[in-house]
């Protein structure tokens, strides 16, 4: 079961939920910008949901299926269409022997995952199929995809089995699909909720004000490593020696110049600015899908707060898998 890549578009690589347990070593997390996209994609085609997937930036991605794949796409939408016609998302999808499937330009949002029932098999490095590209490991040969490459995908198991068996069995397509508001916004303006950094109080009032009711602008140095903002300038309210520590995904550091960057997912493992916020991780999910050019409005959280929010999440989560698994053996 192969998969061509007939146009890469502008970036197209293979993630999972990242490599875990290596950073002490230098060795940094990566993984999906999106992780609940991901994994929902996962869900829906029966694999686990960390399983490796494609993760298409923006635009022009287009693949030639060389066998029968069931597939499902999900996060952003950039127009997808299989064999000229509009492709669903959020729900599986059997595309035939033959047939391409392309990605145009991004509506809503800015990144797409394509899950492959049975998974990518490419090795996994460090215990990831990740794409770590400025450490060449991961994914398909430690690159983004090119014109030409060919992956294989897993075998099924059963419960893929029982989606194909079922959809070879419909004249439409699935009728059920997964709502997927309650996870993702693409708001021009995103509201995105913080925790106090570690050295929030060390920045001055007016600084600390700002932060939390002026609004940024996403400008176009914005990559997978980290997104620089503009907006009101922060200070600290006296200079201070901070050693390098340690960072994570969306972790909100302000260099010299006054201006927030936030830290994602290729992000290095230590940094010496000082952190005044940390973004709660069910909102990393909204601010991955985040377009150059659209606001941000910071808004304060507690960590018990941002807790129930993950709580919610998962448990949502969940309530799709079991759903899935009820819909899948119950037609």
């Amino acid at each position: 079961m192969s998969i061509k890549v007939l146009h890469p578009g502008l970036l197209t690589t293979i993630q999972d939920l990242g490599r875990f347990g290596s950073q002490k070593f230098g060795v940094i997390v990566s993984g999906a910008m999106d992780p609940i996209s991901l994994r929902v994609a996962n869900l829906l085609v029966g694999n686990d949901e960390g399983e490796g997937a494609l993760e298409i930036t923006l635009f022009g991605t287009t693949l030639q299926f060389d066998t029968d794949e069931l597939v499902a796409i999900t996060g952003g939408d950039l127009q997808p269409t299989i064999d000229g016609e509009k492709a669903p998302m959020w729900r599986p999808v059997l595309i035939r022997k033959g047939s391409i499937l392309q990605f145009k330009s991004a509506m809503n949002g800015c990144r797409a995952y394509v899950a492959f029932a049975g998974g990518i098999e490419v090795p996994e490095v460090m215990g990831s199929k990740s794409t770590y590209l400025r450490a060449a490991i991961g994914g398909l040969q430690g690159r983004a995809l090119q014109k030409g490459d060919v992956f294989e995908c897993g075998d099924l198991n059963r419960l893929s089995q029982t989606f194909v068996h079922q959809l070879e069995r419909m004249t439409t397509h699935f009728k059920w699909s997964v709502n997927y508001i309650e996870f993702l916004t693409f708001n021009k303006t995103q509201t995105i909720r913080v925790l106090h950094g570690a050295e929030f109080e060390r920045f001055d009032l007016a600084s600390q004000h700002a932060f939390f009711s002026k609004r940024y602008r996403l400008t176009t140095q914005a990559d997978r490593m980290g997104y620089r903002l503009e907006g009101e300038s922060l200070s600290l309210s006296e200079k201070f020696e901070l050693l390098s520590e340690g960072v994570t995904y969306g972790t909100i550091q302000v260099p010299s110049n006054g201006q927030p960057i936030i830290l994602m997912v290729d992000r290095q493992t230590t940094g010496g600015y000082p952190k005044i916020g940390q973004v709660i991780s069910t909102d990393l999910p909204c601010l991955a899908q985040m377009q150059p050019n659209a606001n941000i409005q910071f808004k304060e959280v507690s960590l018990e707060q941002a807790e129930l929010e993950l709580i919610k999440q998962e448990q949502m989560l969940r309530k799709l898998s079991m759903g899935i698994h009820f819909k899948a053996f119950h037609k």
